[in-house]
């Protein structure tokens, strides 16, 4: 364990390990769901309706974790809600591309995420980038061009959503590192559940007032879609999502707090190998050699970061 301004801070590399190779396997479970499921339930009813069930876990996980004060108003507080809301948009962008993309390039683009913080982390809150630093960038950005093959027939514009996404991914881990530091973990999944919760419902009322055409809700109803008929077995999906995005916020803090951060955000990366793996089990697809070259510099590129903090 290492000893540090008076703080104990435990080094359980095995148990840190397997902590966020579960988290990654979560994830790609839910990210699976949501794609199986985006063509009946629409993306904002699933927000919406998943935020009812997840917020209250989380009240009660906070209960039991004995969190003190109102863990309500901490989550709204203006710093932990703008940290809400950049991951709230990041959420929106991944999961509006996921009908569209593989979840292997999904996953891949919203990863080029290390990027943008190092450059949010440069020109925002002054902190040396280094030559290393600069060279990542570089090649994350070309492995970024080659994935997503711009002026090519393979590039698909719904493959800019996850960048974008990743850029508000940037956004929320520098509001967290500068602002947030002393919240608990599960005060900020609250946070973002109710922000996802708010946009769920404010999207759906947005649709629901403009009445947009029939014909593109039909060709989009991840995005434009209304609210469909939800019965026991959407429900049940529901359900799942909700416990698995508790899930995910309890082995995230026990993986980051049982380890190095420089070491457990590493492992991370093991949620592309997961996605690729449902790829080709449920969706019989495959990345190109062009893709796999541009998801391998983006994961250079993240590692490389990670070396050099």
């Amino acid at each position: 364990m290492d000893i540090k301004n008076g703080l104990v801070r435990p080094h359980n590399i095995a148990l840190g390990v397997a902590l966020i190779l579960a988290v990654a396997f979560t994830i790609s479970v839910q990210d699976v769901v949501f794609k199986l499921f985006s063509n009946t339930l629409s993306l904002w009813q699933i927000f919406a309706l998943r935020g009812l069930l997840a917020v209250p876990m989380l009240f009660v996980l906070a209960r039991v974790q004995g969190i003190k004060g109102s863990i309500l108003t901490d989550a709204l507080e203006k710093w932990t809600l703008l940290r809400a809301i950049s991951m709230t948009l990041t959420f929106m962008a991944f999961y509006a591309a996921i009908p569209f993309l593989s979840l292997s390039t999904v996953g891949a683009a919203n990863y080029s995420a290390p990027i943008f913080i190092t450059l949010l982390s440069a020109y925002v809150i002054s902190e040396p980038v280094g030559l290393r630093g600069w060279i990542a960038v570089f090649v994350g950005f070309a492995g970024v061009i080659i994935l997503l093959q711009p002026g090519t027939d393979a590039f698909s514009p719904w493959a800019v959503l996850p960048v974008i996404g990743a850029f508000f991914y940037a956004m929320g881990h520098i509001i967290a590192r500068t602002k947030c530091q002393l919240v608990p973990l599960v005060t900020m999944a609250l946070s973002v559940n109710l922000a996802m919760l708010a946009a769920g419902m404010i999207v759906s009322g947005l649709l629901l007032v403009w009445q947009l055409d029939a014909q593109l809700a039909r060709a989009y109803p991840n995005v434009f879609g209304g609210w469909s008929a939800v019965g026991t077995y959407e429900w049940l999906v529901l359900g799942l999502l909700a416990v698995l995005t508790v899930a995910i916020a309890v082995m995230l803090a026990g993986a980051y707090k049982a380890a190095p951060p420089s070491t457990i955000a590493t492992f991370e990366y093991s949620y592309l190998v997961f996605v690729a793996l449902w790829d080709f089990m449920f969706f019989a697809t495959m990345p190109s050699g062009t893709s796999i070259l541009g998801i391998l510099m983006i994961v250079g590129a993240g590692l490389m970061i990670l070396r050099r903090q």
